[in-house]
């Protein structure tokens, strides 16, 4: 499949058959990463995401930069971060915990930020 002539590339967890993780440079990183939360007010509307940046990566999203998801809903407290040891881990890790029942979310946050706190002033 193209576009414009070029391969269109999908992300790996929209494409059960992508072979995008095969790419050496990406099975032979060792850069650590990010899975995060971030949430509009207390057991509100949340959003999952992976970075290798994670300051960066709230910046954009508190600028309407970040996702358009975020943007929309108005998503601009950090309410939880896990460290990985590599991004790929990590996208797995967003990628299992995209598919939790939203109870499931709520438990994960409220065990270490049980008052849905913004936790970005904890990174600097």
């Amino acid at each position: 499949m193209t576009t414009c002539g070029y391969p269109l590339l999908r992300h790996p967890g929209l494409d059960p058959g992508s072979r995008f993780f095969d790419v050496p440079t990406m099975r032979d990183t060792k850069q650590g990463g990010w899975v995060y939360m971030m949430a509009d007010r207390y057991r509100g509307t949340m959003y999952v995401g992976v970075t290798s940046d994670l300051p960066t990566r709230i910046y954009q999203h508190r600028g309407g930069t970040g996702s358009d998801f975020c943007a929309k809903y108005g998503l601009t407290r950090l309410v939880w971060a896990e460290q990985g040891e590599d991004i790929v881990s990590c996208i797995a890790q967003e990628k299992r915990i995209k598919r939790w029942r939203r109870q499931w979310k709520f438990d994960l946050i409220e065990r270490g930020n049980p008052e849905w706190r913004d936790l970005f002033d904890l990174l600097a």
